[in-house]
């Protein structure tokens, strides 16, 4: 029997959503292992994305074909990169943050649509939620970003994008009381300033909040200033007895809801 909702994480933040007969593209990061020069400010010279896709070119064609749109959350390169708006026909609608319509416009796609607070595309509701990328001038810096509730009437699925715990998270699960939340792990940091994702803490947060939504954590293990690897988060999770609370797939891992 076909799942109502598919989930597959293809790397770091990258995944494909299928609910309600659509399936959406979110946050493609589709460049090879080491394309990328070192992040600034992170106190290393590794290069990103640290790790390859697990599959090769042909795979990352198909998804692109197979899939009704792409999601994208906000465009920082990890989450946006030249090689996705190089491969991804200019035509293939595009769903955004208000902010981020007139960059993608730019860069040649002519089916981008904003999602300003809720719209519905191919039966599926969609709404914006906030977040806060980091805290203090290092949350400023890094911009506006948002998450997204995909809710085809039975399973919502909440992708709560690059955000820590905080208060817009706590509204949206709140508010919409979410089947799924994927939650960016890894508690990246800068040399100076906080975490600009979710640390391990924060995502015992979530779970604290909101028991009954089962947690997918990704965006880990790609990015040179993450501190908190799929081990450091199973370890810290077991630890505090939230392990069962919490899905934490492999690169091309497919969930099934």
């Amino acid at each position: 029997m076909k799942s109502d909702v598919q989930v597959r994480l293809l790397r770091h933040a990258t995944l494909t959503i299928e609910i309600a007969n659509t399936k959406f593209l979110v946050d493609p990061l589709f460049a090879e292992k080491d394309a990328y020069d070192p992040l600034p400010h992170s106190g290393n010279n590794i290069r990103y994305p640290m790790v390859g896709l697990p599959f090769d070119q042909s795979e990352i064609e198909q998804i692109i074909n197979e899939v009704d749109a792409v999601l994208v959350t906000h465009i920082h390169n990890d989450h946006w990169d030249t090689v996705a708006q190089a491969i991804i026909p200019k035509d293939k609608p595009l769903l955004c943050q208000p902010t981020d319509l007139d960059l993608l416009k730019q860069q040649g796609f002519k089916n981008v649509m904003a999602v300003n607070d809720q719209l519905t595309y191919n039966g599926v509701s969609i709404n914006r939620t906030g977040g806060q990328h980091g805290t203090g001038e290092i949350g400023k810096k890094m911009g506006i970003v948002s998450g997204f509730v995909l809710n085809d009437g039975t399973t919502k699925v909440y992708v709560a994008g690059d955000t820590i715990w905080c208060e817009e998270v706590e509204e949206a699960l709140n508010n919409f009381n979410p089947t799924i939340t994927i939650v960016n792990a890894g508690a990246p940091q800068y040399m100076v300033g906080d975490p600009i994702t979710m640390t391990p803490n924060d995502i015992m947060q979530v779970a604290n909040h909101l028991p009954s939504t089962k947690i997918i954590a990704v965006h880990m293990d790609t990015v040179s200033h993450a501190k908190v690897s799929r081990v450091d988060l199973r370890k810290e999770l077991s630890a505090k007895d939230y392990l069962d609370k919490v899905l934490i797939p492999s690169d091309g891992e497919t969930m099934l809801f």
